[in-house]
């Protein structure tokens, strides 16, 4: 039931934001060797730009030189291969901005056609310049996240959900042929009892016939951040003029999508779908994108594993596309729809037009949702997790002799990679960031989790939007599947070295994280009940029973 006056309100941050953007894309000539089957190291060119984007966010405060600022960093960028690398990059940024381990997320694309970030490859073909690129893209995140930071200006940062179908479960099973020579001209007479798990589009998932194959999770979480105008007659501290109208400062968009589409077959480095979704949105917003991977670890497009730079574009629209529609049927920035009278017609007619939204300096209702959504605040606490039982390296070479001699290189160079650093004893402790911007949320961690570690957290969280973010900051670079992975050997289940559960500890700790984070909020929206949330932070937190 509704009442004149009733708003809709639109989930925000309202203080201060500064937008940086760097172009990082390499050379020609550095390695970028991102699968076993290719057949050649390094790059021939790009496709399309590859990009890094530096989000700063602060509160608005009486003083602006009190502000304490969060940054994101956003870059198109593989995966992290080794522990001291990624760990670098973030000291370079931190020791730049002075920002506290809390206040700073750098968050990879994951595209698969990028440069390799591994210094550990300097004596491989283009590896090289690929160190030099680890040096440059420091420098660059560095840079990019000070001149944030020194352009903080009133700004508001709105959401809005949007729906995308490129994403696909990609665990499909394959029958009808024997286990290691599946799809193989030998292996296509052989039977075999039980299928074989491939990393691929899974036309079964959600049915019967591929049992805890979870549908893809088509989300699109999408922020639009904006320019306050300027009151008449207000200068800016620095002395630069005022914004007179609402100017789009940048579009943070998080899509759960492996970034697999171009695969050996091509040459050029590339952001993969990204590419194509960031330059139809700038183009028609006119502000940079912040892309956030969300969490996809089974999740892929349909078409995918090709040399035609033209598929991947073409993905990339169909996000840009949803991208774009999201933000369409966003009121006008700085507004929420309020009922503001009842027209009498064939039918009496409910009329919603736009109004200052409450969460505005000066337009509060006294609920208490202004103040929230002027807010930042961020927890980072690591979760304990359960190595498997992990194979030697002579055990892991047994296991692989039988397939080419470049893709076991392959796959020995990352397993060693996954565990130097991370795994140093009978458990891990897994990086895990929790920040409310406003009257949203934004969870983060390393990992590849699957889909399910979204969904849970966003159910936890009721209508309140929240961005998940796999890739992001380390150490942990690693598949978190579901236990139903684990049951029929997925890949993404044997390359990690978790045990099974996992992904279900990571998601019981994220959610128990954003209630801490959320207590003393207003609940939103406005008046709606929320059950009580957990009990407050602690500095050690209790272990669930079922953890135990």
């Amino acid at each position: 039931m509704v009442a004149l006056h009733t708003r809709a309100p639109v989930p925000a941050f309202v203080g201060l934001a500064g937008v940086a953007v760097r172009d990082v894309t390499p050379a020609p000539g550095i390695r970028a060797r991102n699968w076993g089957p290719a057949d050649w190291d390094i790059s021939e060119g790009a496709h399309r730009a590859m990009t890094l984007t530096a989000v700063a966010l602060a509160e608005e405060r009486s003083d602006p030189g009190v502000a304490e600022p969060f940054v994101l960093v956003t870059i198109d960028g593989t995966w992290w291969r080794r522990v001291d690398d990624e760990a670098t990059l973030r000291a370079t940024v931190l020791d730049a901005t002075g920002l506290p381990v809390e206040r700073l997320l750098v968050s990879l694309s994951h595209t698969h056609a990028g440069p390799v970030l591994c210094s550990g490859d300097a004596d491989l073909a283009g590896g090289d310049r690929g160190v030099a690129y680890l040096d440059d893209l420091a420098r660059a995140a560095a840079d990019a996240a000070v001149e944030a930071i020194g352009s903080l200006r009133p700004a508001t940062l709105e959401w809005t959900t949007g729906r995308c179908g490129l994403a696909s479960n990609r665990e499909a099973l394959l029958d009808g042929c024997a286990g290691g020579d599946a799809g193989t001209t030998a292996g296509a007479a052989a039977e075999s009892t039980s299928p074989r798990p491939l990393v691929g589009f899974n036309p079964d998932a959600g049915t019967p016939r591929s049992p805890g194959a979870d549908p893809a999770d088509d989300t699109v979480v999408v922020g639009r951040l904006t320019a306050r105008s300027a009151p008449a007659g207000e200068t800016r501290p620095d002395g630069a003029a005022p914004v007179r109208e609402d100017v789009t400062l940048a579009t943070i968009v998080n899509y759960a999508c492996h970034p697999t589409t171009l695969a050996w077959q091509n040459r050029l480095v590339s952001p993969d779908y990204v590419g194509a979704m960031r330059d139809l949105v700038e183009r028609e917003t006119g502000a940079p994108v912040a892309f956030l991977q969300g969490a996809s670890g089974e999740l892929a497009p349909r078409e995918q594993y090709t040399g035609d730079t033209a598929v991947a574009d073409r993905h990339g629209t169909s996000l840009g596309h949803a991208v774009l529609a999201a933000l369409a049927e966003l009121p006008p920035p700085g507004t929420e729809l309020e009922l503001t009278h009842v027209v009498e017609s064939g039918a009496p007619l409910a009329v919603w037009e736009p109004a200052p939204s409450a969460a505005l300096p000066g337009t509060g209702t006294g609920t208490g949702a202004g103040t929230d959504a002027r807010t930042l605040a961020a927890v980072a606490e690591p979760v304990t997790l359960d190595l498997r039982d992990l194979p030697t390296w002579d055990e892991l070479e047994a296991e692989w002799a039988d397939i080419d001699p470049r893709s076991r290189e392959e796959r020995l160079r990352r397993a060693r990679n996954l565990r130097d650093g991370y795994v140093t004893g009978p458990t891990v402790q897994h990086p895990t960031w929790v920040w409310r911007v406003g009257e949203a949320l934004l969870v983060a961690h390393p990992g590849e989790a699957y889909s399910r570690l979204q969904r849970t957290v966003r159910a936890h969280a009721g209508t309140r939007p929240v961005v998940v973010a796999n890739l992001t900051n380390g150490p942990g670079f690693v598949y978190l599947p579901t236990q139903e992975a684990y049951d029929v050997g997925a890949y993404q289940a044997w390359q990690s070295p978790l045990a099974p559960g996992s992904l279900e500890r990571l998601e019981r700790h994220a959610c128990a994280v954003v209630d801490d984070v959320l207590a003393g909020t207003a609940t939103w929206p406005p008046g709606v009940a929320v059950p009580p949330s957990a009990a407050p932070a602690s500095p050690t937190r209790p272990v669930p029973e079922e953890d135990q």
